[in-house]
């Protein structure tokens, strides 16, 4: 039995630059995330991480290793310097209330922005994480959010 589009109910859509403030208290309490990243062939590649979001630049952050599979995905799916990225989406969600980012993914090197999101992932779950000379960032520019937080 499949329901009709017309009729089923509306995913709450939010802006992402200017979220309700529940929505932003929910991104701000200490969460476990997925983000999903898409492998070649298409299929979708989901794992647990860390994810830190500041709407008033639409930028949602995860740190990784630079081998790691999320990070390979990325890069290869990102293809042109210039592109606009890698579609991803982060999620979280407890009980009832849930949040979803979706944007572009790209890796960042740089040593400032990698110290900058270690700075962010502290303030959002308790603790910095261990030095670790492997470490990129991912950054995500948020084309959509939704939820029900």
């Amino acid at each position: 039995m499949s329901a009709n589009p017309a009729t089923a109910p509306r995913v709450p859509r939010i802006d992402p630059c200017d979220p309700p403030e529940p929505y932003l208290d929910f991104w701000r309490e200490r969460h476990l995330c997925t983000l999903t990243t898409l492998r070649p062939d298409g299929t979708p590649h989901v794992v647990p991480v860390g994810v830190t979001y500041d709407p008033e630049s639409g930028t949602a952050r995860v740190l990784a290793r630079k081998t790691s599979r999320k990070v390979v995905h990325i890069l290869a799916a990102t293809g042109v310097a210039d592109g606009p990225g890698a579609r991803v989406a982060v999620c979280q969600f407890e009980g009832r209330r849930w949040a979803t980012l979706e944007g572009h993914a790209t890796i960042r090197t740089e040593p400032a922005e990698i110290e900058a999101a270690e700075v962010r992932y502290e303030a959002r779950y308790g603790r910095r994480p261990s030095p670790n000379p492997d470490r990129v960032l991912i950054e995500i520019a948020v084309t959509r959010a939704l939820g029900k937080a």
